[in-house]
C-alpha cells in the first residue's frame, strides 16, 4: 500500500462513526462479558493462546460479538477472512475456501473465517461451509443475534462451541461512554466536554445494554451541541433525551420470541394450567404464528406428556387439526382452543419415552471377534465347553448396564476408538469417554487406596470389585451437590492422572472453563496426555504443585472449587493454612465442594467374624488404619477448621454398596508374616491359635462368593461468609 492509498484510508477512519472508531482492539480494552472473558476464563485463554476453535457468538445487538471477532483477528497468527452473510453469496464462500486452501498449501497457515449474521445464510450456504469446517480447512467464527440452536445448521452447531453474550449492564455502558470522552485519538479526549450525571444515567439506562446505541447517542449529543464561550460542550439531561429518545425493544416474532412463547405455551399445558395455556396461545395467534406449527407441537405433546394417561389425546389433537384445515380462519380458532384445553386438563404421563431407554440399551451392546466364554452361545456348547457360564444379563441391573469384560484377557481395558466431536459421533463420544473415565477411575481409586495404606495395601484390596460403579455413583452425587453452572469458573484440586472429576466439571462449566490442579508433575503430564485428543476448548487448564502452594501456582479466582480425597491430605496445622489459601482463590460468592472416603465408617473385617473375636479384630484393624492419612482422618475436625477460618459448612454423608469377591491371594496378604500386616496387629491381641481361627472364619465367610461392602463418603459444601 503506497502513500496515495494510505491517506484516504486514514481520512475514512477519522470520518467513521464514533461507535466504529471506539471499537476495542484488545481483550484489555473490551468491557463487559466477564462470565466468558474474565481472567482465567476459557474463551479468554483460548484467544490469548491463539488456540481458538470453531465458535459461534450469540447475543443481542451491541454486546460485542463482532468486536470479539476483530480482537481475534488482531491477535491470531492465522489468516483471517471476514464476510457478512447479508451481503455474501455462495460464490464468496467458495472464494474464501479456495483462499484458505492456498494459504495453507503455500504458507502452512490455518484460516479463520468470520461470518457476521451467520443465521442469514440459507441451508445451502451453510452446508457449503460444513465439510471444510469438519476437515479443518476453515475455523469458523459465527456471530448471530438469533438462537443458533434454531437458526443455524445443526451440523455446524455440533462442530462449534456456543458462547452467549448478554446485554451490557449500566456500569459497562458508563465505562464505554467515558472511554470515548477521554480517548484523545479515537474519541473526544481533545475536546472540552462536560456531561451531567443525570445525562449519563439516562443514556446508559435507555441504551438497553447496547454499546453502539450509547456511543451513537453520545456522538449525536456532542456533534449537535454548540460550545459555550469557553469552548466547552455541555451535555445536559435535555440534550441526552433528544439524542436517545426511546428504549430499544428486542422482539421479533420470527426470532427468539417465537421459540420462547411456544416454550411457555408447552410448559403451561404440561403443567396443567389452562388459563396460562390460553394466554400464550392467544399471544402466538396475535403475533401471526402459523396455527399448523402450534398443532404440530400439541401433537408431539399429546404423546410425550399425556401419553397412556389419556390415549385419546392424540386423536383429539389430530381431529382438531383436521377441523382447522377444513374451516380455516377465523373459525379455526375454535378447534385450536379445544385441543389446547383438552391437553391442559388431561392427566399427564411421559411413559412413552421408555422407547429411548430401549434404544440406548440396544446401542450399548458390544461385540468382539475373540469372544470370551461368558459371551459364547450356551445353547450348543454350554454343557461341554462351559460357554455362557458367568454371563451377567445386563437388563437385570440398574440402568441396564453392568461392568463386564467383553474383550479377551490380554486386551482388557484396551482403547482402540477415539471419538471426534463431530455430528452423531459427538453424541456417542461423550458416553464412551464417561465410561472409560469410570473404568480407569475404578483402578485409580484402588491405586490411591493402596498407596495411602502403604505396606498394608492388602487391607484396602476389597475395594477393587465394584469400584467402577462406586466411582460412577460418587461422581454423579458429587456434581448434583456442586450444581456447577455453565458460566462458572471451576478449580478441581487433586485431579489425579486422568482428571476423573475435572473432565465432568468441564462438561458442566462449558463457558466459564475448568482449571485442574495435580499434586505431582507426573500426574499433570499423564492428565495432559489423557486429554491430548480433546479440543482446546474442552481441556482443563492444568497446573501442579504441593497442595499448600496452590494459591501461588494459580493466578485466578474461582466460582467453585472441587476436590476428591483432598481433606485427608491436609492434616493438623496444614488444614488451617489450606483453608486460608482457599480464601484467596474464591470469588466473593464462591463455594467449595469436597468429598472424602472414610473407611472407618464403612464395612470392616470385624463385621465378618464371631462375637468372640469381634472387638480384637476391630482394634487390630483400627491400628492398621491409623497408619494411613485416610484412616486417621476425622470429618468433624475438618469441618471445624473451616468454620474457624471464616466459612459456613454443610456436611452430608452417603453410603455406597459394592459387591466384592475376596481372592485367596488377598486373604493371604492380610495374614502374611510381616510386622506391618493386619495379622501382626492381630497377634498383639490374640494368641496364635485364635489368630488361626479368625483367619478360618474370614475364609469361610469371604471366599464363598461375593460379599456386600459398604463404603462411606462425606461431602462438604463450604461457603465463605
Amino acid at each position: 500500500m503506497d502513500l496515495f492509498e494510505t491517506s484516504p484510508k486514514n481520512s475514512l477512519i477519522k470520518r467513521a462513526p464514533l461507535a466504529d472508531r471506539m471499537r476495542p482492539r484488545t481483550l484489555d480494552e473490551f468491557v463487559g462479558q466477564d462470565e466468558i472473558l474474565g481472567k482465567g476464563r476459557l474463551l479468554r485463554r483460548a484467544i490469548e493462546a491463539d488456540r481458538i476453535s470453531s465458535v459461534i457468538f450469540y447475543g443481542p445487538p451491541g454486546c460485542g460479538k463482532t468486536t470479539l471477532a476483530k480482537i481475534i483477528a488482531n491477535t491470531t497468527k492465522s489468516h483471517f477472512i471476514t464476510i457478512n452473510a447479508v451481503l455474501a453469496g455462495k460464490a464468496d464462500i467458495v472464494a474464501g475456501i479456495e483462499e484458505a486452501r492456498d494459504t495453507y498449501n503455500l504458507h502452512s497457515r490455518r484460516t479463520i473465517l468470520f461470518v457476521d449474521e451467520v443465521h442469514r445464510f440459507n441451508k445451502a450456504q451453510q452446508d457449503a461451509l460444513l465439510p471444510h469446517v469438519e476437515s479443518g480447512t476453515l475455523i469458523l467464527i459465527g456471530a448471530t443475534t438469533e438462537n443458533p440452536y434454531f437458526e443455524v445448521n445443526k451440523a455446524l452447531v455440533s462442530r462449534s462451541r456456543i458462547f452467549r453474550l448478554v446485554p451490557l449492564n449500566e456500569n459497562d455502558l458508563r465505562k464505554i461512554l467515558f472511554q470515548a470522552l477521554e480517548d484523545g485519538v479515537r474519541g473526544y479526549g481533545n475536546i472540552k466536554i462536560s456531561i451531567d450525571e443525570d445525562a449519563v444515567l439516562h443514556l446508559c439506562k435507555t441504551a438497553n445494554g447496547d454499546a453502539r446505541s450509547v456511543l451513537n447517542a453520545l456522538e449525536l449529543a456532542v456533534e449537535t451541541t454548540r460550545p459555550d464561550a469557553d469552548e466547552n460542550i455541555k451535555i445536559t439531561l435535555e440534550t441526552a433525551q433528544e439524542s436517545i429518545q426511546k428504549r430499544a425493544v428486542l422482539y421479533d416474532k420470527d426470532g427468539d420470541a417465537h421459540y420462547d412463547v411456544i416454550s411457555a405455551f408447552i410448559k403451561s399445558v404440561r403443567g396443567s394450567d389452562p388459563d396460562a395455556a390460553l394466554f400464550w396461545l392467544a399471544k402466538m395467534l396475535y403475533a401471526g404464528e402459523d396455527p399448523r406449527f402450534i398443532f404440530r407441537r400439541m401433537l408431539i405433546l399429546a404423546s410425550e406428556d399425556v401419553g397412556l394417561a389419556d390415549p385419546n389425546a392424540v386423536g383429539v389433537v389430530v381431529n382438531c387439526a383436521a377441523s382447522y384445515d377444513y374451516v380455516g380462519m377465523p373459525e379455526g380458532r375454535y378447534p385450536l382452543s379445544q385441543a389446547c384445553l383438552y391437553l391442559a386438563t388431561a392427566p399427564k404421563s411421559n411413559s412413552a419415552m421408555a422407547l429411548f431407554d430401549a434404544i440406548k440399551c440396544v446401542e450399548e451392546e458390544d461385540k468382539a471377534d475373540d469372544i470370551p466364554d461368558a459371551l459364547r452361545d450356551s445353547n450348543r456348547d454350554g454343557e461341554g465347553f462351559g460357554h455362557g457360564a458367568g454371563y451377567l444379563y445386563p437388563h437385570s441391573y440398574r440402568e441396564h448396564w453392568v461392568n463386564q469384560q467383553y474383550l479377551p484377557d490380554n486386551l482388557y481395558a484396551k482403547v482402540f476408538y477415539v471419538p471426534t466431536n463431530c455430528g452423531y459421533e459427538y453424541k456417542i463420544g461423550e458416553e464412551v469417554r464417561k465410561r472409560r473415565e469410570i473404568q480407569i477411575a475404578a483402578n485409580m481409586f484402588d491405586d490411591e487406596a493402596a498407596q495411602s495404606a502403604g505396606a498394608n495395601a492388602g487391607l484396602f484390596d476389597r475395594v477393587l470389585s465394584g469400584a467402577d460403579k462406586y466411582a460412577e455413583n460418587l461422581r454423579r452425587d458429587f456434581f448434583e451437590i456442586a450444581a456447577i453452572k455453565p458460566h462458572e469458573l471451576t478449580l478441581d484440586i487433586n485431579c489425579g492422572a486422568n482428571g476423573f472429576f475435572a473432565l465432568e466439571a468441564s462438561r458442566n462449566s462449558t463457558i466459564g472453563g475448568v482449571w485442574a490442579y495435580a499434586l505431582s508433575e507426573e500426574d499433570a503430564k499423564n492428565f495432559e496426555n489423557f486429554t491430548q485428543k480433546l479440543s482446546y476448548l474442552d481441556k482443563p487448564e492444568i497446573r501442579f504443585g504441593e497442595i499448600l502452594e496452590i494459591a501461588d501456582k494459580i493466578g485466578a479466582k474461582f466460582d467453585c472449587v472441587t476436590g476428591r480425597g483432598v481433606p485427608a491430605l491436609v492434616e493438623g496445622e496444614r488444614l488451617a493454612a489450606f483453608a486460608q489459601k482457599l480464601h484467596v482463590l474464591l470469588e466473593k460468592n464462591g463455594r467449595i465442594i469436597f468429598t472424602q472416603y472414610v473407611p472407618a465408617d464403612g464395612t470392616l473385617l470385624s463385621d465378618f467374624v464371631s462375637k468372640e473375636f469381634e472387638k480384637h479384630v476391630k482394634a487390630a484393624e483400627s491400628q492398621t488404619l491409623e497408619k494411613t492419612s485416610v484412616g486417621r482422618f476425622l470429618p468433624d475436625t475438618f469441618s471445624h477448621s473451616f468454620t474457624q477460618n471464616g466459612f459456613n459448612v454443610n456436611t452430608t454423608k452417603k453410603q455406597y454398596c459394592v459387591w466384592r469377591k475376596i481372592s485367596v491371594q488377598t486373604l493371604e496378604y492380610w495374614f502374611r508374616d510381616d510386622e506391618n500386616s493386619f495379622a501382626s496387629a492381630l497377634k498383639k491381641r490374640l494368641d496364635k491359635g485364635d489368630c488361626r481361627k479368625v483367619e478360618e472364619e474370614l475364609k469361610r465367610t469371604l471366599l464363598s462368593g461375593e460379599t456386600q461392602w459398604k463404603q462411606t463418603n462425606y461431602f462438604w459444601e463450604i461457603f465463605s461468609i
